[in-house]
């Protein structure tokens, strides 16, 4: 059959293959399509300004206002109007270390992973559509949304991510992911493009409650999209339960087995040392990535001068040549392996940092030639570490493992925002602070390195690709 994949395995008794075909490997892209609008839309665009200015209307401050210095009292706690979204991402980023293993212990025991899926899909783009309602002062509403928005979003992740090693062998999951992540920039990209067009054609100058407005619908469309076009890997994706899962499914209460599991998973985690340590090296890299993602508007805006329109089509560029940067370095491990591609990301990383430290302030054409070449290497280094990371997980425990992933994706990237504002601080240099940045990259190459892959995958009781 032309559109089945196939494992291909080196050791004397590889395991029985796995196997999809084209209609649903195309359904499994699609859920990266359909989620990526909440993490460019209403993450990297939309939600921060928008809950910040309903916030400090709440503090007593006037819509618009340059700078506000009012409070809100969420819970009897004092908080700056500024500072509550940020406080908000820390506590969704914690409930995630929690809620994320748990969910992933459940689908490894369950025998209906779609429907996790969907259920996590559907609380999550609600969450996103319920922003609807907040208008006025109504902070607290849209902080409770945010949270449960985003940890939902953390949940179904990790049951998307537990079907990439079900879905095609050794050789083949590079491409899988690679493609996966390539629509997800693509999709994403084309629901921010369409926003902004919106919110620049019918913004007016002089008032500012339009343009809230339009952020929060801007917001809402994000949710319409997630939820719109979860329907496809609902429908085109198969059940791919774990066998015990098909032996017999969950029994008993789902949830308390699901925090059983995940205490056996963690007591057993010793006996995976090397995955344990390839964790650890995307920990430190990812960081890295992280950290630039984040803040590259505030390099672009407070160090080199750039006014938004600058930022908006940068932004733009990076979601789009990341569609294809994704499937370029997908095409490059299939040639010489991914782990050797995600080692090539990290050095062309490294080379992005040192470019940023000497741009000219004021000069908007070198900033996006940066931001195309991030572009490039950014969907790539994401799409094969977790395809590379599909390698070293124990058959039946993909859901766990993801989970923990996503703890490392999501939870520890207070670590570079904490080394650039240390240094920040003490040389008062956005340069320098963004150079601080390299010790994750360094770093990250050098405990990458030293994972010894072959070794890690078949401790793990899988079959190595062909090429790493």
């Amino acid at each position: 059959m032309a559109d089945t994949v196939t494992a291909a395995g080196d050791t004397a008794t590889p395991p029985q293959p796995p196997h999809s075909t084209r209609r649903e490997r195309t359904g499994w892209y699609f859920y990266d399509w359909a989620m990526s609008a909440f993490s460019t839309t209403v993450i990297t665009v939309f939600l921060g300004p928008f809950l910040t200015s309903i916030t400090e209307v709440a503090a007593g401050c006037e819509l618009g206002a340059a700078d506000c210095t009012g409070y809100v009292y969420p819970l009897g706690i004092k908080v700056a109007a500024g500072a509550y979204f940020p406080y908000l991402v820390s506590l969704s980023v914690f409930l995630t270390v929690f809620v994320l293993p748990v969910t992933g212990a459940i689908a490894d025991r369950s025998a209906h992973k779609k429907r996790l899926l969907a259920v996590a899909a559907f609380l999550g783009s609600g969450a996103t559509i319920a922003m609807v309602f907040v208008t006025g002062d109504r902070y607290l509403l849209g902080g409770a949304l945010f949270v449960f928005a985003n940890v939902s979003f953390g949940a179904a992740v990790v049951v998307y991510n537990s079907f990439l090693p079900q879905l095609g062998g050794p050789d083949d999951r590079d491409g899988i992911s690679s493609k996966g992540w390539a629509l997800g920039y693509l999709g994403g990209g084309l629901l921010l493009m369409l926003n902004l067009v919106v919110v620049t054609l019918f913004s007016e100058e002089g008032n500012p409650q339009r343009t809230l407005d339009l952020a929060r619908w801007s917001i809402v469309s994000a949710g319409v999209w997630w939820s719109a076009f979860t329907l496809v890997p609902l429908f085109w994706l198969r059940e791919r339960p774990s066998v015990e899962a098909a032996a017999g499914g969950v029994r008993g209460n789902v949830l308390f087995d699901g925090f059983k599991q995940l205490g056996h998973t963690i007591k057993g985690l010793k006996a995976y040392p090397l995955t344990l340590f390839f964790l650890l090296a995307f920990l430190v890299f990812n960081d890295g990535i992280q950290t630039v993602i984040a803040l590259a508007s505030q390099y672009g805006t407070e160090e080199l001068r750039l006014d938004q329109t600058t930022l908006i089509v940068t932004i733009l560029l990076v979601q789009f040549l990341a569609f294809g940067g994704a499937l370029l370095l997908g095409g490059v491990a299939k040639r010489i392996g991914a782990w050797k591609t995600v080692l090539m990301s990290l050095v062309l990383w490294t080379g992005v940092i040192l470019a940023a430290f000497w741009l000219p302030a004021e000069a908007p054409i070198p900033f996006m030639i940066l931001g195309a070449a991030i572009g490039l290497v950014l969907g790539g280094s994401q799409a094969l570490s977790r395809s590379l990371f599909s390698q070293l997980i124990p058959a039946g425990k993909e859901g766990e493992y993801y989970g923990f992933y996503e703890i490392s994706d999501k939870g520890t990237s207070w670590l570079g925002p904490l080394a650039f504002g240390l240094v920040f601080q003490l040389t008062n240099s956005y340069r320098v602070g963004l150079v601080s940045l390299l010790i994750f990259f360094v770093v990250g190459f050098l405990l990458l390195l030293a994972v010894p892959m072959r070794k890690a995958i078949i401790a793990a009781g899988n079959t190595p690709p062909r090429v790493l």
